[in-house]
C-alpha cells in the first residue's frame, strides 16, 4: 500500500455523499488534505455532510499549501487540483486521488501516481471491501457524481457483476 495519498475535493465531496468516505481509507496508510481542498470544503456550510466528514475524521490529516510549481501553474488548474499536485510533485511516491480530466492528465505529465474515485471503488471490491461495485456505482450517482452508462458498464465488467 502507498504511504501517502493527498486527495482533491471532488473525490471527497462524492464519497461522503454516497456514505462511502471510508474507502478513502484504502488509497495509502495517510490521507491528506490540502488547505485549499479544506477550504473548498469547508466553504459549503458547517452541515454539508463533506465538511462533518473532514471535520469528524481523524484519519484525513490537513496541511498547508504548497507553492505551486510553474510546470502546474501553466495548467491553469484550480486551487485544490494546483495543491494537490505540488504537494504530492513535493513528496514523491504520494498518489493524488483525484477526478479532475485537466488535473489527471497534468498529473500524468509529472509521474504522479494516481487514483480517482471509480478506482477506489475497484478496488474495494476487489479487495472485498464492498460486496457490489454497482450499488457503491449507483450511491455515488445518487450523490450526484456524473458516471456514464458506458463507464459503470466497464468496471461492472472488471470485477464480474
Amino acid at each position: 500500500m502507498v504511504e501517502t495519498a493527498i486527495v482533491n475535493a471532488s473525490p471527497l465531496i462524492c464519497l461522503s455523499r454516497a456514505g462511502l468516505a471510508d474507502l478513502l481509507r484504502q488509497a495509502a496508510q495517510a490521507i491528506i488534505v490540502p488547505a485549499a481542498v479544506a477550504s473548498e470544503i469547508l466553504a459549503r456550510g458547517p452541515r454539508d455532510v463533506t465538511a462533518v466528514t473532514l471535520a469528524s475524521s481523524t484519519w484525513l490529516k490537513q496541511v498547508e499549501n504548497p507553492a505551486i510549481p510553474p510546470g502546474i501553474l501553466a495548467w491553469d488548474l484550480g486551487d485544490g487540483e494546483s495543491s494537490v499536485l505540488a504537494w504530492a510533485l513535493a513528496h514523491p511516491g504520494t498518489r493524488a486521488v483525484i477526478d479532475d480530466l485537466e488535473g489527471r492528465r497534468c498529473a500524468e505529465s509529472l509521474d504522479i501516481p494516481l487514483r480517482g474515485t471509480v478506482g477506489l471503488v475497484l478496488r474495494a471490491r476487489r479487495g472485498g471491501l464492498i460486496d457490489s461495485a454497482r450499488d457503491a456505482l449507483e450511491r455515488l450517482r445518487q450523490g450526484g457524481m456524473y458516471l456514464s452508462d458506458r463507464i459503470c458498464a466497464e468496471v461492472l465488467k472488471e470485477v464480474g457483476e
